[in-house]
């Protein structure tokens, strides 16, 4: 194809630049579309654009009828990445590394008495009922649990790395530790990630005890032979459930507790999640009391 020029003489203006009688336009009514070319003729040398496509930024400033002349092959080369295309160092995976925080005092992983993750039936995705010598089942609203697990620096998923997850009842007690809960391990379990570095629980919908916002807690090591020898822990954290979510379900049969502790506290006061809001540890919900809820996040380590 052909392209279309148009020659000038020397000190002839552009007829873009002319108005109905044929007389220069003031250059400070031309336009944004006359201000982008200038620039570009005048720095072009300089290469301030870098590899942001000049023909992107004509076409979006041009008038009807009226196409940038630069192509994007003639300023990065053909195949070449642009600037606006090309990951930095802050985003390139995409994920932060979610805080490190307090297993608290009923971990049951060795550090504080009590150690569940050496006991036969702790590698498990229901989480419900106890296991060994008692088979008392946790009840309340039904939560499925999904924990996806990256390279904070390079976003790739973790496959194989063992997550071991626990969290309270729906009367705020803990097994292993509360008052008549001495002989239960409910609510606790290991699992190693997927091909997608996902763990995936099945459990109950926890309570919101006194002083705490309603959360879940979180020890990952490298895979799950390290999880049940008690071995290294890459990250300790917790899990922040969503204002929405605990409200509906605080309004069921069995939550009673919960609406006056929930109403007592906050994200923003909360001493785990206060100092940031959460913002890396709030889980997405979806379902309903009826169905049941799904909380799913994604943490980097």
């Amino acid at each position: 194809m052909t392209q279309r020029t148009t020659s000038r003489q020397p000190g002839e203006t552009d007829p873009r630049w002319l108005d109905a009688n044929g007389e220069p336009i003031d250059e400070d009514h031309r336009g944004l579309v006359y201000d982008i070319r200038t620039l570009v003729d005048r720095r072009r040398a300089l290469g301030i654009f870098g590899g942001i496509g000049l023909t992107s930024l004509l076409a979006a400033c041009a008038g009807p009828g009226e196409s940038g002349t630069a192509s994007a092959s003639s300023s990065s080369g053909a195949g070449a990445p642009s600037a606006s295309s090309t990951p930095t160092a802050s985003d390139a995976s995409g994920i932060s590394e979610v805080p490190d925080e307090t297993g608290g005092p009923y971990p049951a992983d060795g550090s504080n008495g009590v150690n569940v993750l050496d006991d036969s039936g702790i590698v498990r995705s229901d989480l419900r009922q106890s296991f060994g010598a008692s088979t008392t089942t946790a009840e309340g609203v039904p939560l499925q649990i999904a924990l996806t697990v990256r390279d904070a620096a390079s976003g790739a998923a973790l496959v194989g790395a063992g997550v071991y997850l626990w969290h309270c009842d729906r009367s705020g007690g803990y097994s292993l530790y509360s008052a008549g809960l001495e002989h239960e391990n409910y609510l606790r379990g290991v699992q190693a990630t997927d091909d997608t570095g996902t763990v995936r629980f099945t459990s109950i919908y926890p309570a919101c005890y006194s002083g705490r916002w309603p959360h879940i807690h979180f020890e990952v090591y490298a895979d799950v032979a390290n999880a049940v020898a008690s071995g290294p822990i890459v990250k300790t954290s917790q899990i922040a459930l969503p204002p929405e979510s605990n409200d509906a379900v605080y309004a069921t049969s069995g939550y009673e507790q919960s609406v006056r502790n929930a109403a007592a506290v906050s994200l923003a006061s909360d001493n785990v999640f206060g100092d940031d809001g959460g913002i890396h540890q709030i889980a997405s919900m979806s379902g309903s009391v009826a169905q049941g809820y799904t909380a799913a996040l994604t943490i980097g380590v």
